[in-house]
Order: structure tokens, then sequence, then C-alpha cells
């Protein structure tokens, strides 16, 4: 017999009218076939079709299909996040509206997650998107945010994955950061691993992505591995940029004096004095830059009263 699960499933719509419902009844079988306990929540990202209608329908004949109405268009990331706060079930669930996901493939991230994973990442292995637009770039964006962020999976831009909520409810998403879910997770010290999930050609509507989203994605991950490395000390990276810049103002400066008295070059024969004043003002910037963000990070933390560490556990009373 299957263990029960308490689970809510997340799926940020955007006109995918003619799949709802489809993807409803898909989830209905497997949620009634393994006895879980669930919630589905629908988070419609203001779609101008008749999405908004087949979600109501459904909310009304189901009272564990919850409706969440964007007033504006706020991209996918903020849609995953608002079902993730609204979220009750011990184990979070996030898929695609597009039917390309399968749902099927929740039991075998649930089994991962009773083994002791925290996070549980979909692989589709065996894509059905367009090659050349889809597949290649976003393998080799895969490729670079294993390497830049230390966590080796190969498909960040799955959406089916499970969370337990006390992992993904801790973490604050923004841009098109949603797929970084389990850098911050392994960051955190959570247990993540990845499963091969089918996937499936689309069969209505219009994919809503587009290779400039690859762009957008490593713009995101510059900027996560910079929180990761310097959120708490900004200054050692702005401030180790503005001394190599005050550095190349001294040596610039150095060997204009040179030429001038010992090389037979006067000032405007070399862009050296140009170079010196760059690299000082780059330089005197870039400590600037230091303190203030210095400043802003502390005031982050301490108006929230946030911690710098996580624990994993303590013993006795502390």
């Amino acid at each position: 017999m299957s263990e029960i699960y308490n689970i809510s499933i997340v799926v940020p719509i955007f006109n995918e009218e003619d799949n709802i419902k489809l993807l409803y009844e898909n989830i209905m079988n497997v949620v009634s076939t393994n006895s879980y306990t669930y919630e589905i929540i629908f988070i419609n990202d203001c779609s101008s079709d008749r999405s908004k209608i087949i979600l109501d329908e459904l909310s009304q004949s189901d009272e564990n299909c919850k409706v969440i109405h964007f007033i504006r268009n706020f991209g996918q990331t903020t849609a995953m996040t608002a079902g993730i706060d609204y979220a009750i079930g011990d184990i979070i669930i996030p898929m695609d509206g597009d039917l390309q996901n399968d749902a099927e493939d929740i039991p075998k991230l649930l089994e991962k997650i009773t083994d002791g994973y925290d996070v549980v990442s979909g692989w589709r292995k065996d894509r059905k998107d367009k090659g050349l637009t889809r597949v290649i770039p976003s393998k080799i964006a895969n490729w670079l945010i294993s390497k830049i962020s230390g966590v080796k999976l190969h498909d960040y831009g799955c959406s089916l994955k499970a969370y337990r909520k006390e992992v993904v409810k801790t973490i604050s998403l923004y841009g098109e950061m949603h797929r970084f879910i389990p850098i911050y997770a392994k960051w955190q010290g959570a247990r993540v691993t990845e499963i091969v999930v089918t996937h499936h050609p689309r069969k209505y509507g219009i994919s809503k992505y587009g290779i400039n989203r690859t762009f957008k994605v490593i713009s995101d991950l510059l900027l996560l591995k910079f929180m990761e490395k310097y959120a708490t000390r900004p200054i050692h990276l702005f401030g180790m940029f503005g001394m190599f810049s005050l550095f190349s103002s001294f040596v610039s400066f150095i060997l204009m004096m040179y030429f001038k008295y010992f090389g037979g070059k006067s000032f405007v024969q070399t862009p050296l004095p140009q170079l010196v004043i760059l690299f000082f003002m780059i330089g005197i910037l870039s400590v600037f830059m230091g303190f203030i963000a210095e400043i802003l990070m502390r005031t982050y933390y301490e108006s929230q009263n946030k911690k710098t560490y996580v624990l994993a556990e303590s013993k006795n009373k502390i």
C-alpha cells in the first residue's frame, strides 16, 4: 500500500485554456489512485483567454482545487512564489500547466522524498522541444549553472520538482530564479537529487519561452552567485576590485613619469595619463560602492532580524 502524503501541487497558468481540464484530470487520477491528501493550487497569471473561467469552474466543483488570480501578468517565478506561499501541504510539487510535465511522475518524486531527500528535481532526459531554439540553449545553460553553482543537475528548467515545505518556504524568489531553488536549498544544507521524468510535446497553445530567456537565466545566476559568496561581505568584492584599480592607477602613473623623464615621450604621446585618471576614479567609486552595499546588506539582515547562518540541529536547550 502506498504511503499517504499530504501534498500541494502548484501550477502557474498563463493562457492554457485547452490544457487546464486535462491536466486537472491527470492530477486527480494520480492522487486518487495513490490516496494522497492533496490540494491543487492554480495561479492564473492574468490570462487573456478562458483560463480564468475554467479555473473558477474547477474550484467550484472541487474544494481542494484552489485558484489565485493575479491582477496583471507577473511572470512564472512570481506565480510559483504565490503558490508556494499559500501551500499548506508537507510536500510542495510545482509543475507546468501545458501538459508537457506528466502527473504520473509525482509518485516517483515522492518515493525519493521518502528516501530522505529534501529536494527532488525532474530531469527531462528525452525532451520533446525544438532542438535549436530550446534544447541546445538549455543544455548550455544547465552546464553553466552547474559549473558556477557547484550543484550538479542536468535540468534546472524542469518545473516538475518536489520540495519539503520547510526547505522551500524559507527561500525568496525574484526574476527567473524559481529554477534555482535546488541551488538555494543545497547551499542551505538540504539533500538534493534528481530523477528522470517524462516529457511530452506540447499539443495545445503556444510556448511562452524563447531563446532570450537563456540570457535572463544566466544574468540571474550571476546575481545568485554574488549573493551566495558576498551577501554578508560585499565590501570584499568591491573593495578588492577597487584596490586593484587603484594599484593599476599607481602603476600607470609610475610608467607615465618614467616615459616622461627617461623614455623621451611627453604626456600627450601615451594614453597613460588617461589611464591614471580612469583607474583612480574606478577604484574610488568601487570602494564607495562597497561601503554602500555593506550598509544595505547589514540593514537587510538587521531590520528583519535575519541570521547569517543556518543551524542543522542543537543539543539541549540553548
